[in-house]
């Protein structure tokens, strides 16, 4: 009699590669997240040497959060349109010129990695060359040239004006990310298909009727990507800010951004306020990427 010699599974193999990734997820994201929209619903804080709580109160801290988020929205959001609109647009122009043959551009290489290599430096570094460069004083490396060209007559308080400010902090955003964006927009010009642009030629189309109708609308996927992305990280605009305006958004709170906020209620111990902040932050993220994501699948 014949015995049946059983199968050989290798399911399990696929579940034991998995693991690893879901043990790393379940520990380190998910279940901060879950501790986090927990402690959002309790008064929890230090006073002095003495912990207060938790003790439940419902959603006390979100209602406390309403009345201030929206001018820290606001500060984060207009700093992050100042770096943003230039940037997508230099990096759009860029892309174009760098993928069209046609110009056939000497030294790409060198120009591609002289735009990338901001990039490559860290955020609060290039906040301190700034804070220098822009310094108040007569003495700034930017005001003493400005003085003694004649273009102004007495130094310009740059990070004492609201929107000289913000616009610093806009450039330096701007500065550090058009060209990692050049270089997605490069990878995603080069995808499509050169039978359009030659069928487009012959039909006598000139180059700007071909980027509007025929680049643009099938980068579109990575432009939106690009958006969120981009979004995303000016919600999370932390370091350039904090060391800019020395960690007190100066002035006038004019470029305090949600994040500095939420790092204000966690130094001083206010696990509860900074948890329903941390929610509200993730919900409005959430909303704001779907709006986006919806109104392009729309427009496809």
């Amino acid at each position: 009699m014949k015995t049946k010699r059983k199968g050989m599974s290798y399911a399990k193999w696929g579940y034991i590669f998995l693991a690893p990734f879901f043990i790393t997820f379940f520990i380190f994201q998910f279940w901060p997240l879950a501790t986090t929209i927990y402690y959002s619903f309790f008064e929890y804080f230090r006073s002095g040497l003495k912990i207060i709580g938790p003790n439940f109160v419902g959603l006390k801290n979100y209602a406390a959060m309403i009345q201030e988020v929206p001018k820290y929205f606001s500060n984060t959001m207009i700093m992050w349109l100042m770096g943003f609109i230039p940037q997508i647009i230099v990096s759009l122009v860029l892309a174009a010129w760098f993928t069209d043959l046609r110009l056939k551009l000497r030294f790409q290489g060198f120009f591609k990695t002289v735009i990338y290599m901001p990039n490559l430096i860290m955020a609060s570094a290039f906040a301190m060359l700034f804070f220098t460069l822009f310094s108040n004083s007569e003495t700034g490396p930017i005001n003493s040239i400005l003085l003694k060209l004649g273009i102004v007559a007495e130094p310009v308080r740059w990070l004492s004006n609201v929107w000289t400010a913000r616009g610093l902090v806009g450039l330096m955003n701007f500065l550090m990310w058009f060209g990692n964006t050049t270089i997605i927009l490069m990878a995603a010009i080069m995808g499509v298909d050169p039978g359009l642009y030659e069928a487009a030629q012959l039909d006598g189309a000139s180059s700007t009727t071909m980027f509007w109708r025929i680049t643009i609308p099938l980068i579109r996927p990575l432009l939106v990507y690009t958006l969120i992305t981009s979004l995303i990280g000016g919600l999370q605009m932390f370091d350039v800010p904090q060391i800019l305006s020395n960690g007190q958004g100066s002035p006038n709170k004019s470029t305090t951004t949600i994040i500095m906020y939420l790092n204000q209620h966690l130094f001083s111990k206010n696990y509860g306020t900074a948890g329903a902040l941390s929610v509200l932050l993730f919900l409005v993220c959430g909303v704001l990427c779907v709006m986006i994501y919806k109104l392009q699948s729309k427009e496809d």
